[in-house]
């Protein structure tokens, strides 16, 4: 299992790395310029590691990992949906500056988190990696959470004006489905959803830093 993780790690960090590399090699030749075309340059990327990352929640449910699965069910899920509900479906979407943002913020994070899974998984304590996995998502989560409020909320109107997943169901009676108004309960499940994540990576953190003391003694 030990190698199978590590394997899965690495492609992960191969595939989030390239994404990262290649947003910020573009943001440094073209400026601002490599924000209209950041999807359709790393989109299809971006997908196959969001895609792949469902595995994590299987990794937990069949006891491969032992982490907490409600924190790990939020960060998939709100991926997923920001991701192939709200910006792969409305094109007007994947040219805004916000989506550039969003992605290089999840890949900040992703960049150190999975190499430190992956040397956790070969029994390698890394310090300095321990200590930015443990750190970086203090100022990552908060702004990743600012910008998938805001990316939702900029797709409203093209949901509102084309009725993208807008359904009528005839069952006994009628259902109506009207998308927009799921993604803003959404906005306002979203939240906790990142606020009950970030309490359980401080408690991880705070046990980090208890032990980082209990060495030093």
């Amino acid at each position: 299992m030990k190698t199978y993780l590590a394997v899965y790690y690495l492609i992960q960090f191969c595939g989030h790395s390239w994404i990262f590399t290649n947003m910020t090699a573009r943001l440094l030749f073209f400026g601002k310029d490599s924000f209209a075309d950041t999807f359709y340059s790393i989109g299809l990327v971006m997908q196959a590691c969001q895609l792949l990352s469902v595995l994590e929640l299987l990794h937990i449910l069949t006891g491969v990992e032992q982490q907490l699965l409600l924190p790990k069910f939020f960060q998939v899920t709100e991926r997923l949906v920001i991701l192939f509900l709200v910006i792969t479906s409305q094109e007007e979407v994947q040219s805004k500056c916000i989506v550039c943002l969003l992605f290089f913020l999840w890949n900040l994070w992703d960049v150190i988190r999975y190499p430190y899974l992956l040397l956790s998984a070969v029994g390698i304590d890394y310090s300095t990696m321990t200590w930015l996995n443990h750190t970086l998502w203090i100022p990552v989560q908060p702004l990743s959470l600012l910008a998938e409020v805001y990316t939702v909320y900029e797709s409203l109107p093209y949901f509102e004006t084309r009725g993208t997943f807008c359904y009528t169901m005839s069952l006994p009676f009628a259902v109506s489905i009207y998308f927009p108004y799921i993604l803003k309960v959404y906005l306002v499940i979203l939240p906790a959803g990142v606020l009950y994540t970030c309490s359980q990576l401080y408690s991880e953190r705070k046990l980090y830093l208890k032990q980082q003391k209990l060495k030093v003694k």
